[in-house]
């Protein structure tokens, strides 16, 4: 199944720079070796191609299962059944190390919390800044 089976749309790929940074991490700097242009925007295409198949695939096995959310577990049967049980480790690796850095990802901290001030001095400075923006307004031009 290509994209063009789903309607065609070109503007489907995968950021160039991205792409280049894996081919070098790779290749390595100093393995003396280049990737043509042409190569990387091979590879891009067949990447767009691959991930479009596995998506394809995942989603026609979760809707068998009555599911509205494609989860790992789809994607690992997506895999197994289009004949890559090889990436299944990897695949399923990746995903739980991300789980856990969503887990113990920091929450980010509101201004609010940042400020180190009780919602009641917040709201003091709040009502003395508006005081103020309106004495200026009421004086007119200077």
């Amino acid at each position: 199944m290509s994209d063009r089976e789903f309607g065609g749309n070109d503007d489907l790929t995968l950021p160039k720079a991205t792409i280049q940074k894996i081919i070098t991490e790779i290749l390595g700097d100093k393995s003396g070796l280049a990737f043509g242009k042409d190569a990387r925007d091979l590879l891009i295409e067949c990447c767009v191609e691959f991930i479009t198949l596995i998506s394809s695939e995942a989603n026609e096995i979760a809707e068998k299962e009555a599911k509205k959310t494609i989860a790992t577990e789809h994607i690992d049967k997506a895999l197994r059944e289009l004949g890559f049980p090889e990436y299944v480790p990897e695949v399923l690796s990746v995903a739980g190390e991300h789980k856990e850095q969503l887990r113990t990802r920091e929450k980010k901290t509101s201004k609010m919390e940042q400020s180190g001030l009780s919602e009641e001095e917040l709201l003091k400075q709040q009502q003395e800044l508006f005081r103020s923006a309106t004495d200026k307004y009421n004086q007119g031009p200077a």
